[in-house]
């Protein structure tokens, strides 16, 4: 009974994670529209840490893409609004502080993937696995090519999965 109940609470945070993976992207269309969506060049010496597949970038630069300071406001509340609902979902679906916390990154993991996933089906893109994305502004910019949150949101919904099902 209690392996049952714990892939019932999966499935309610894989579906609640699927749709807010789409109400995301929409978001982000809408956003590109407004914005122009091309990413301009960035400048080396806006670059505060490069690693393999991620730069994270000095706040000021995020203002060469958004140049609307109350857009770039907004974005920032909406993607602290969109942590804070992946910690409320997780801490519902989580009883022990461990499974709260894999349960966060579970959903996170299932929001980030299909968020490209719905992206490529509306409006095609990414165009290629290559293609470079501004991944979140919080708590500063960090950008890379699409491949790199794919491979990790991967590995974050085997490794939690497997967790879950197996702790208490």
């Amino acid at each position: 009974m209690r392996q049952i109940r714990k892939k019932a609470t999966l499935i309610k945070v894989v579906i609640f994670s699927l749709a807010f993976a789409y109400l995301e992207a929409a978001v982000v269309i809408y956003l590109r529209q407004l914005i122009s969506a091309s990413h301009p060049e960035i400048d080396r010496s806006a670059i505060l840490l490069l690693l393999p597949g991620i730069a994270f970038l000095q706040p000021k630069s995020v203002l060469d893409i958004i140049n609307n300071s109350q857009l770039l406001q907004i974005e920032l509340m909406r993607e602290s609004a969109t942590l804070i609902m992946l910690a409320m979902i997780a801490s519902i679906a989580g009883k022990k502080i461990g499974r709260k916390i894999a349960f966060f990154f579970f959903s996170f993991a299932i929001w980030d993937l299909f968020y490209y996933v719905f992206l490529k089906l509306v409006i095609n893109w990414p165009t290629s696995w290559t293609d470079i994305d501004i991944f979140f502004l919080l708590p500063v910019p960090w950008l890379g090519p699409v491949f790199v949150p794919v491979i990790i949101s991967t590995l974050l919904i085997i490794g939690t999965s497997w967790y879950l099902v197996k702790s208490e």
